[in-house]
């Protein structure tokens, strides 16, 4: 569909409707599932990730995002929130900032930001779309600013065909993005020996769940190399959430109850103990705290509940991980996190 959820006025646009509609299903609770593995309950085991939802103001409009981002979006996170995060960053030891979005580079503060967190030494990882670099002039240097600051990118690709990746994130978003990486690659992304980590992420283009994230790494290393000389360091394989604009498809295709008993039937415990909830802390634009993005976009606020401006970071690092059917997206196959699989 064209546009975001919540400019359609859609049924599924807001939050307690998307959670509504999954509790209404008829795939067990997670937590019961938990339970019958002998798993228990799901806790925090320290947190070494602060990953900042920046806004939801994006360029593109995928069809699969569980951010219902796009330019008609306004949440943008103020810079006071932003230096909230900072100083939890620097305060809580915390290595690793993670920066998302929408499109996390659209936000006035972002490179003020990004230069202050990599002041301070921790390693800054932005989830970078690709075609915003191509879409105004003053994106343009961000290859070179990524690579000042050392800055590890990573970047959604669907696949290494232009059919497949134009059906889900738009057209021409294919032929931008090899335009973007070859700027990126000219900037010393994904270049052996720079230290510069180019990542790609891969999530399946339709209702099935993603295959053997070392086999696709090879085929997309080998496609994109002889196809268009762009080399990278790693490819991440995500599960489609059945959240937002992806639950709105899956319900609008038929696929919705086929979609969950897959991924209920392909529960793994053993790809629990990599979940990126599990040492992942996610603060959304307007500073609240959830476990991981796809609680934050159901607004299922972590416990204790807590703002980024008086968290409690040592109550945070014992806390119980809130649940729902969407974490069978997690837990299926090979797993799934923000790092790619898991098991």
């Amino acid at each position: 569909m064209a546009g975001t959820l919540l400019r359609a006025n859609h049924p599924l646009a807001l939050p307690e409707a998307q959670r509504k509609f999954l509790e209404s299903g008829s795939a067990p609770a997670f937590d019961s599932v938990l339970l019958k593995q002998g798993a228990g309950v799901l806790t925090s085991s320290g947190i070494d990730i602060l990953q900042m939802n920046v806004g939801r103001v994006c360029n593109q409009t995928c069809a699969h995002c569980h951010v219902d981002a796009g330019p008609d979006r306004r949440e943008s996170m103020s810079r006071g929130t932003f230096e909230h995060c900072l100083r939890v960053l620097e305060e809580g030891n915390i290595p690793v900032v993670d920066i998302t979005g929408g499109a996390p580079e659209l936000n006035e503060n972002f490179r003020w930001f990004v230069e202050s967190a990599s002041g301070l030494g921790k390693k800054v990882m932005v989830r970078c779309n690709l075609t915003i670099i191509l879409s105004n002039e003053r994106f343009m240097d961000l290859p070179e600013f990524f690579a000042r600051h050392r800055v590890q990118v990573i970047s959604s690709l669907p696949h290494y065909s232009e059919t497949r990746t134009d059906a889900q994130r738009g057209a021409g978003v294919f032929e931008r993005s090899m335009k973007a990486l070859k700027l990126l690659n000219d900037a010393g992304y994904g270049r052996e020996d720079s230290g510069l980590e180019l990542h790609l992420v891969y999530n399946p283009v339709g209702a099935f769940l993603p295959g053997s994230q070392s086999e696709l790494e090879d085929q997309f290393k080998f496609q994109l190399l002889s196809r268009y000389a762009i080399t990278f360091n790693h490819l991440y394989c995500i599960t489609n959430m059945p959240i937002s604009r992806y639950l709105e498809y899956l319900v609008r295709s038929g696929n919705y109850e086929a979609y969950m008993n897959r991924l209920v039937s392909a529960f793994n415990p053993a790809a629990l103990p990599g979940l990126m909830c599990r040492n992942t802390l996610s603060v959304g634009w307007d500073g609240r705290i959830f476990d991981c993005d796809f609680n934050q976009m159901l607004d299922l606020e972590a416990k204790p509940s807590s703002h980024i401006s008086t968290l409690d970071l040592a109550a945070l690092r014992r806390r119980e991980i809130v649940t729902g059917r969407h974490c069978y997206g997690c837990t299926a196959g090979a797993g799934s996190s923000c790092g790619g699989q898991t098991a």
